[in-house]
């Protein structure tokens, strides 16, 4: 063995536990986060902080059911408005924009709205939708996620619909199908994993996102009855109830954040076992 393959061998194999050791770190900061929230908020889970409404402020007790239902109301909204937005772009640029200049422009604001911080998309559609209607509600906070959603899906969506074979695009329209009956019903199809596999991960994250809630569902200690009315969410519970000087609620926040915390990895797990099939290419 020469000596320069000998400097060679040692330069990688260092090279190698460099790289292990650095995953293996942020590996662990990780779990440690994990089971920093499950073992201060694990305590505090039981039934009925699960089915109950918050107590009244400065008594202990009481639960978040308000919030949870108010959180899946807020972020199905948003997808229902944000995903069908995201997904049509994304088959715009993917299928029928190209590299024109109006694709590059939109692919630009999608990749800058990504980075947008999410103040700053709160901020937009409290004027956007707060002060026209001049109150916060569910909408408004769906509005807000939705946002935050579209550029996610637009991106995945365009990858994924490129991922598809040429072959089988050509292949439909050399049987005389019509360019839209050739996406709609040959490229979408074929994406579709990747496609919703994008959706739950854009919307995972929005369901974590406490910012743009506060300036427009603002929260609420009962039911939300309406959609044009403030509505409590997971994060913004989680938020007020760390800031608070009560000890009960400090615990509550960290069983909310725990509940956060297994609702954001279920959908993150279902995400990476959808795609699993897909790994490999579309299908």
């Amino acid at each position: 063995m020469t000596g320069g393959h000998a400097r060679r061998r040692r330069v990688n194999a260092l090279m190698f536990a460099l790289t292990a050791l650095c995953a293996a770190v942020s590996a662990g900061v990780l779990f440690a986060i994990l089971g920093y929230i499950a073992w201060k908020g694990a305590s505090s889970l039981s039934w009925a902080f699960l089915t109950r409404l918050p107590a009244p402020v400065g008594e202990t007790g009481g639960g978040i059911a308000n919030s949870i239902v108010g959180s899946a109301e807020v972020v199905g909204l948003a997808g229902l408005i944000g995903v069908p937005v995201g997904v049509l772009a994304g088959v715009y640029l993917s299928e029928f924009g190209g590299r024109g200049r109006l694709a590059f422009w939109v692919r630009y604001a999608a990749d800058t709205l990504n980075g947008v911080p999410s103040i700053v998309v709160g901020l937009f559609a409290y004027a956007l939708v707060v002060l026209p209607m001049r109150r916060f509600s569910a909408l408004s906070g769906a509005v807000a996620l939705a946002i935050i959603v579209v550029p996610i899906v637009l991106r995945n969506t365009e990858e994924f619909l490129r991922l598809v074979p040429g072959t089988i695009r050509e292949a439909a329209l050399a049987l005389g199908v019509p360019r839209w009956k050739v996406t709609l019903r040959v490229v979408l199809p074929t994406a579709r994993r990747g496609i919703l596999t994008g959706a739950l991960l854009a919307l995972a994250r929005a369901a974590g996102e406490t910012a743009p809630l506060i300036f427009t569902a603002f929260g609420n200690s009962f039911w939300g009855r309406s959609l044009l009315q403030p509505v409590a969410t997971l994060p913004l519970t989680l938020y007020n109830y760390a800031i608070s000087p009560y000890d009960d609620w400090h615990r509550q926040a960290w069983a909310a954040a725990l509940i956060l915390m297994l609702f954001v990895l279920a959908v993150n797990a279902a995400a990476r076992v959808w795609l699993k099939p897909v790994s490999g290419g579309a299908s």
